[in-house]
């Protein structure tokens, strides 16, 4: 197994981004990578050798300053004062996995050869990703639309010697880290400061990020889902195959295999039923999940496509002799997608909320709030209430952030997309998801106890015999709070394979 991954022209997924993570893996230019940097560079200053006409950010000003001509022997004066100018992030700190993801898709994105930056630059980029220097970046300053501008500016800042970095646990001056490796500060040439800034990548690293963490909650929504539906003695008969065959959405399909695989062998699903039929919370979960699975794809094949792209201005295209100014920056395709994604998974929070409310209803044999000698005991009466609290706080949070847009610079960008804050909602959003499922999966398994003897499958009393092991059942009123913020650990450490996540 390779320990390296080679930046190039091979389109790179979420698998591959996923195997890079887990396996820590090191980064490298590839060799056809290096070469159509460097002879994009060698095109630039060619071409500006004999320029005197103005082309708008390699010798013009920037935004509605796109009509100040800058002279040649302030070019490299010009790109730094656009990222000193532009790092104006404020808020709360980007999480460190994120920043190195921006690093990651940076990288991929200027190795196509149509940015215009120098071989140094991008080297010291993978520099900065193999040795862990982290760049501090802020969540607050990005409309989303002449790229992330402000964050991609403090994630650029420690190039030339500025800014601050997260590096050992430490955050420290990028000075004092570029001392202890011998490096000098990147001398910027001509367009390289847009190249740094014009980009989506804060916007893409967030959507890669949270996509990763949503396909693992798609799935253990399922499994919880479906210790659930053992714990609510419930029936079977939803999820056979033959009615959604007639109905084939894909992640309906998907979802309804999943659980047949769950429950497979168990003796409280097999048991005769006193009930007809079981609440939607239940019977539905074929088709509330596996809507949100079908949205995972489209915003995967969105992302994907971003991620694979060349998003700064102006793009530079050396075999057909043009410097051409558009927009690829505009985050309009990433903004939309976000706000789907966290509409989608805010559905996974909704009902499961639901199906911690019926557990702790006294139905079906259950004892109220699922304790012995309720009234002594309050039991799990409070869970349902903290879960209910997140899930109306994602409502909120599911807003979308896509239908707003705030004229900028002077007019010259008068309409933007607000992915950025589509992003970071999104992030908050699907830690809250993440807490909700955890306290289900406290409810459900606490629930299942009382089925006993009956077992469920194996596949489902090994994953609650692992449960147990931090989450204990709970025979009077203690305090909650540490439970469930075991159930929360319990899920964050879960490793599931690539194969189950993505296929």
């Amino acid at each position: 197994m390779s320990t390296v991954h080679y930046i190039s022209s091979k389109t790179l997924d979420l698998t591959t981004i996923n195997a890079i993570i887990n396996e820590k893996k090191q980064i490298a230019l590839s060799e056809e990578a290096a070469i159509r940097i460097k002879n994009c560079r060698l095109f630039l200053d060619k071409k500006l050798q004999g320029e005197t006409k103005p082309i708008y950010g390699i010798n013009t000003g920037f935004g509605s300053l796109y009509n100040v001509k800058i002279s040649k022997e302030n070019l490299t004066k010009l790109q730094e004062n656009l990222m000193m100018s532009h790092a104006c992030g404020t808020g709360e700190e980007v999480p460190q996995e994120v920043v190195k993801l921006m690093l990651l898709l940076k990288i991929q994105s200027l190795n196509y050869g149509h940015s215009g930056s120098q071989i140094e630059t991008v080297e010291r980029l993978v520099d900065f990703y193999n040795n862990d220097i982290l760049p501090i970046v802020y969540t607050q300053g990005s409309l989303g639309a002449s790229g992330d501008l402000a964050p991609l500016a403090h994630l650029s800042l420690p190039l030339i010697g500025k800014g601050k970095v997260n590096y050992k646990g430490n955050v420290v001056s990028s000075e004092v880290v570029l001392k202890e490796f011998n490096w000098e500060p990147i001398q910027l040439q001509s367009k390289e400061g847009l190249a740094l800034l014009n980009g989506t990548q804060f916007m893409s690293a967030y959507g890669v990020y949270l996509l990763l963490k949503s396909y693992k909650l798609s799935y253990l929504a399922d499994l919880i889902g479906s210790v659930s539906i053992e714990a609510f003695d419930g029936r079977i008969e939803p999820f056979n195959e033959l009615i959604h065959i007639v109905r084939p959405h894909n992640g309906q399909l998907k979802t309804a295999g999943r659980v047949r695989e769950f429950l497979d062998g168990s003796e409280i699903i097999g048991q005769a039923k006193q009930h007809v039929q079981d609440p939607y919370s239940f019977r539905c979960i074929p088709q509330v999940h596996g809507a949100t699975k079908d949205t995972l794809s489209f915003v995967e094949k969105t992302f994907t496509i971003e991620i694979n792209s060349v998003t700064d201005n102006p793009n530079i295209f050396s075999k057909e002799d043009e410097i051409i100014s558009g927009g690829n920056f505009h985050g309009q395709p990433l903004a939309l997608a976000l706000d789907y994604l966290k509409i989608a998974m805010a559905e996974l929070g909704n009902i499961s909320e639901r199906r911690i409310f019926q557990l702790v209803s006294g139905l079906r044999g259950l004892p109220a709030f699922l304790v012995n000698n309720p009234g002594l005991n309050s039991g799990f009466m409070i869970p349902q209430y903290t879960a209910a609290s997140i899930v109306s706080a994602n409502k909120q949070l599911a807003s979308p952030a896509s239908i707003d847009s705030i004229v900028s610079s002077n007019g010259q960008e008068d309409h933007v997309s607000m992915g950025a804050n589509a992003a970071t909602q999104a992030y908050t959003l699907i830690d809250n998801v993440e807490r909700v499922l955890a306290i289900e999966l406290f409810n459900a398994s606490q629930a299942l106890q009382f089925r006993s003897p009956l077992k469920s499958s194996d596949f489902i009393e090994l994953f609650l015999q692992s449960y147990r092991v931090e989450v204990p059942f709970i025979e009077e009123d203690e305090v909650l709070h540490d439970d469930i913020a075991a159930s929360i650990q319990f899920i964050q450490t879960i490793n599931i394979d690539s194969s189950e996540l993505f296929s």
